[in-house]
């Protein structure tokens, strides 16, 4: 019986498209899913190429080249518990698995632990690109014993997506660093879609601009520094029609958004961290409130907000918020970066930030122009603080931060929120700061519960008997 050089579990799209992938990049593949419909249905599909649809667990184990490497492409949490338990007395010393959901990365380590204590190597591995990238080459961040990414590195390395002749997948890191590192990617997205959002509603509701044109204004955008295959859909979507209306398609979907929980999960750990990444967590709060749809619906009833018309230079208001769109862009970057950075300390994992930049340049959802020169810069400085202080990202920050100032101020004096904008700029002005209200906060502190404080004129630490 010919033996399959790689298995999957799970067989919904995403794992049926990295199927195909791997068979069109010249690798066997064996595929397997409890859904019984849905083998049928697959097996149907994938009829005549080197995919073999197993009709029972054991079938699948036993079509498979040893050391055995097989794909989790299931939801994440208890179903890869599950998955695990099930396979896991048919796995043999040696025997690889590889995660390409979005599990959350502490529970990777732990599945990781205790598969090691029977010699079975667990790989968290990211998968970026959607349905369309995992057929056709998405990013791939793997983390895990670096002795078992050898023995999946060239499956991984050919289906990925390829920016010239750079392969879109590198080692991230040992543990759980990898799906940490794609938890990350998960929270940049969150920002940037927020900060597209409300460039597209800023110009809506303060310049009445229609979709058409707005189509054709990130259009233009997506031709210089804000290109980015978000940017690229985003003109798309605001071209698109309703069949059934007539009228623009965005016009007529609800604007209650839904999450999967990565984003939210990026904001926890940058606290836990003790990273500040107020965008990314705006950028969550921003889905939340979107949510209380019926609440807003009555709010609008009673809370008033000012009724002004836009005054000014439509053309240098739109040329302001494309800058403003930029800096918050750049913003959701350094954030990400400086969570990593933190972990990376925290976990000795030695993350190599410019190759993490080179892997999101293709294939991923966050990838835009700006990844090339965020590579180049940490390939330069590995230990750099923070992004923004960069050469050329503290260059531009000096020019961009004045535009937001005026989108800020104008959308705020029309009553349009900037949630993600003004939190990037008050960001950029924290971290300018030298001197912040946080002598304020620790003289309170002291006050009510005698935690002491530092002073700026000696060495040591303080109290005070504030009511003497």
């Amino acid at each position: 019986m010919k033996k399959q050089e790689i298995g999957i579990i799970g067989l919904g799209v995403m794992g049926q498209n990295l199927a195909m992938n791997m068979e069109r990049n010249g690798f066997s593949v064996a595929g397997y899913d409890l859904d019984q419909s849905r083998t049928k249905q697959v097996a149907e599909k994938v009829a005549g190429k080197d995919i073999a649809i197993a009709a029972t667990l054991d079938e699948f184990l036993n079509s498979l080249k040893s050391p055995r490497r097989i794909m989790l492409m299931v939801p994440a949490g208890a179903p890869v518990d599950s998955v695990i338990e099930q396979l896991r007395p048919h796995l043999s010393k040696g025997d690889v698995l590889i995660d390409g959901g979005n599990s959350f990365f502490k529970d990777t380590e732990r599945r990781g632990q205790s598969l090691e204590a029977d010699h079975i190597h667990y790989i968290g591995t990211g998968v970026s690109g959607g349905e369309e990238g995992a057929l056709w080459g998405p990013a791939i961040m793997p983390g895990g014993p670096k002795n078992a990414y050898r023995l999946v590195k060239p499956i991984l390395t050919k289906i990925s997506a390829h920016v010239g002749s750079h392969s879109c997948c590198t080692y991230i890191g040992p543990g759980a660093a990898g799906h940490f590192v794609k938890m990350v990617h998960n929270g940049i997205e969150y920002g940037d879609m927020q900060t597209i959002c409300e460039a597209y509603d800023i110009l809506k509701n303060c310049l009445h601009l229609s979709p058409a044109e707005l189509q054709q204004t990130f259009t233009k955008w997506n031709q210089g520094q804000l290109n980015s295959y978000l940017m690229e859909i985003t003109a798309n979507i605001l071209g698109k029609i309703d069949d059934e209306t007539g009228k623009p398609l965005v016009d007529v979907i609800l604007d209650k958004a839904g999450q999967k929980g990565t984003g939210k999960w990026t904001a926890q750990t940058a606290l836990d961290l003790g990273v500040a990444a107020p965008t990314l967590a705006m950028a969550v709060e921003a889905r939340i409130l979107s949510a209380f749809k019926n609440e807003r619906l009555e709010a609008a009833k009673i809370l008033g907000g000012p009724q002004k018309a836009f005054k000014g230079s439509k053309d240098y208001f739109i040329r302001m918020v494309h800058d403003a769109l930029l800096m918050s862009k750049i913003a959701c970057y350094a954030q990400g970066f400086a969570i990593m950075r933190e972990a990376s300390r925290e976990y000795s994992w030695n993350l190599k930030f410019h190759e993490i930049a080179q892997i999101w340049r293709g294939g991923c959802i966050i990838r835009a122009k700006l990844l090339e020169q965020i590579r180049r810069v940490y390939k330069r400085e590995p230990d750099l603080t923070n992004l923004m202080v960069a050469p050329y990202f503290s260059r531009l920050l000096n020019k961009l931060h004045k535009s937001v100032r005026y989108v800020v101020r104008t959308a705020a004096g029309m009553g349009v929120p900037a949630l993600a904008f003004s939190t990037s700029l008050s960001y950029y002005d924290s971290y300018r700061r030298e001197v912040l209200p946080a002598n304020l906060l620790q003289a309170q502190r002291d006050y009510f519960g005698a935690h002491t404080y530092n002073r700026v004129d000696k060495e040591g630490v303080f109290h005070t008997e504030w009511t003497k």
